[in-house]
């Protein structure tokens, strides 16, 4: 067992194996595709399991490098490494795609192109977990691409749909324009560093070797890297427009793969930022903007995929304001709620599946009583909302309680009232969902044959409701387990970097408000929603244009649309008609006058003799002419 850590690389080639024999025999396998993609899953937990449970227990971190590429005195190097962090992470991106694959087997059944579907999971999980694994920046830059393309493959898996289509195109756009940072800081790493190695570039920071604005700089544009991947704002436009992929996929996105690489990357590259406190402040502000932002816009939607999709942005805006507020115990509660975030967000995306594989519609009010028919999912559903919500003893309290502690210990008043004014918003908006879902009465026939799903699908929805009751678990205030097995060996010995200290500020007064404020945010969705004492447009009819702004997602498509995309299309034809006539109208004038020139020349090189002694006569008959009308020729004086 010490020598576990060994074998990690073995983690991501089962499902890249997978991925190869779906892309060689998937037409014969047919419904065999989804048992080669699970067994692979399979394989991949398993052995993920184990090395996350050696590095929970203190096992050293394992790096293998060898050389790809030797230019002049600079040799680049791939290998892999496995740390407390990827170890984590490999467990949440392995089990819940193990989840994700056993559940599309029954919600899949009947799509004629089930093996493209399990090629692209496949791949996909292969991608992220390659990522997490990668020991250095480039190695991690080609797999970021490529969680970029299975994305767009997944987004776009029902290609006959224009939506989806335009969603998987916006979704690889507009993470393109985060990517570009991301591309830029590798470079400027490297040209100052002369590595692409974490290790030796951050050495050269914990050194000084690095002038201040240059580390400003680097770490600003790794975080706009994040915020395309992670849909943080502006760049989170493409998430809730990539709910139109199938539902299993949506949970493998928003929970343990796309999503969760852009936190990633921050936590991996942290040391940067601690040196840095421009950029921590703008993680930090990005990010809690970011998720009251998004929890303000989940409030009035109305597709039950779109309300968990803002849900995921106000979640990973809560992430990374923890990553930006605190130094060490910032650091802790990013981490920690990623972790507990990936089961409950996957837990909430299934249940919704299920619905919608019962019902057959996405529209919140063309559901009701679903309780009743289909008791299983709905408690599932009502787990992983108290565990978002922040609700003793479900996981998300605890990793939401150190977000705020950590928040409060910073001693950033303002950011701690983002922190609370967002637990508000985002229980009302999640138990606004379930009510609307499960309670009152049927509204339509699909309604009243409503059942709950196979045990296919039930297995994965049990399996993470237990894990959204129990992660949080791992990191409780009184047994913080999780606080040094993430530091441990990550951006604390290893590389000789010193973690700022916070202000440890006890205050027992501050999990009593967070509760009590969620607690509000669910009594006030009942009473609206339920016992229908405070009618549901309270807000709306005085102040329609606030619902308005919420309901259109404050209007950033549009004035993406109309500020940017048209001007740009705009320009983008004045400079076509500019080449076309302009510059094209120049070439084809030389051309005419070229192919003029040569018409000519070929006329008169026609290997005709007459006409050549005709052309002879006329230049002598014009040549005498010319001498008589000069005057004749002289010959001296």
């Amino acid at each position: 067992m010490d020598t576990i850590l060994h074998y990690a690389w073995l983690i991501p080639l089962f499902p890249l194996f997978a991925f190869i024999v779906l892309v060689s025999f998937g037409r014969q396998l047919r419904g065999g595709a989804s048992s080669v993609g699970i067994l692979a899953a399979a394989l991949s937990c398993v052995l993920a399991l184990v090395i996350g449970w050696q590095s929970y227990q203190g096992a050293a971190s394992e790096k293998v490098l060898v050389e790809w590429m030797n230019i002049r005195d600079t040799v680049i190097r791939v290998g892999y490494e496995i740390n407390s962090l990827n170890a984590m992470m490999l467990v949440i991106i392995s089990v819940v795609s193990l989840l994700v694959q056993i559940y599309s087997k029954e919600y899949m059944r009947d799509d004629e192109r089930v093996p493209v579907y399990y090629q692209y999971l496949s791949l996909f999980a292969f991608s992220m977990m390659a990522l997490v694994l990668s020991p250095n920046l480039l190695q991690l830059y080609i797999f970021w691409e490529l969680v970029g393309v299975c994305s767009f493959l997944l987004i776009g898996y029902h290609f006959s749909k224009p939506k989806a289509m335009l969603a998987a195109k916006k979704a690889f756009i507009v993470t393109r324009i985060g990517d570009v940072g991301l591309l830029i800081a590798i470079i400027l790493l490297f040209w100052w560093t002369g590595s692409f190695e974490y290790s030796e570039i951050f050495k050269t920071v914990a050194l000084g070797k690095m002038e201040p604005w240059m580390t400003t700089l680097t770490a600003v544009l790794i975080f706009v890297g994040a915020v395309g991947k992670s849909g943080q704002f502006p760049l989170h436009t493409w998430l809730p427009d990539a709910m139109e992929g199938p539902t299993p996929v949506s949970a493998l996105i928003h929970a343990a793969t796309m999503v969760a690489a852009g936190v990633y990357l921050v936590a991996a590259t942290y040391p940067l930022f601690l040196d840095s406190q421009t950029a921590l402040d703008i993680v930090a502000y990005t990010g809690g903007f970011t998720a009251i932002f998004a929890a303000l816009i989940g409030l009035t939607q109305t597709d039950i995929k779109r309300v968990l999709a803002y849900s995921t942005i106000s979640q990973l805006g809560y992430m990374m304001l923890a990553l930006g507020v605190a130094g060490a115990i910032g650091y802790t509660a990013g981490v920690f709620h990623l972790f507990t975030h990936a089961f409950f967000k996957a837990l909430l995306f299934l249940a919704a599946g299920s619905v919608i594989h019962a019902v057959h519609t996405q529209d919140l009010f063309q559901m009701g009583g679903l309780l009743k028919k289909m008791p299983v999912t709905g408690i599932a559903f009502l787990i992983g909302c108290l565990a978002i919500a922040g609700i003793p003893p479900f996981s998300g309290y605890w990793s939401k309680e150190e977000i705020i502690s950590a928040v409060y210990s910073a001693q950033r008043a303002d950011l701690l009232w983002i922190a609370v004014i967002t637990v508000f918003l985002t229980s009302f908006y999640m138990f606004r969902l379930f009510f609307l879902t499960f309670t009152g009465k049927a509204v339509s026939q699909a309604i009243s044959r409503a059942k709950d799903p196979s045990a296919v699908m039930r297995i994965p929805l049990l399996v993470l409701a237990v894990l959204a009751v129990l992660s949080g678990f791992l990191n409780m205030p009184f047994a913080p387990l999780l606080e040094n097995w993430q530091l441990a060996g990550d951006v604390g010995e290893s590389i000789h970097f010193a973690m700022p200290e916070a202000a440890e500020l006890h205050a027992p007064w501050l999990s009593v408000v967070s509760v009590l404020v969620s607690l509000a945010g669910i009594v006030l969705a009942y009473l609206i929603y339920v016992k229908k004492a405070i009618a549901a447009t309270w807000i709306a009819r005085p102040l329609p244009w606030l619902y308005r702004l919420s309901n259109r997602a404050f209007y950033l498509d549009e004035i993406y649309r109309y500020g940017l995309a048209v001007p740009l299309r705009g320009i983008g034809m004045l400079l076509d008609l500019f080449d076309h006539y302009l510059i094209g109208g120049l070439v084809q004038l030389a051309v005419k006058l070229a192919n003029g020139l040569g018409g000519l020349h070929a006329r008169l090189q026609s290997g005709q003799m007459q006409t050549y002694g005709l052309i002879v006569l006329l230049g002598i008959v014009l040549l005498l002419i010319g001498i008589t009308t000069q005057g004749g020729v002289s010959f001296g004086q």
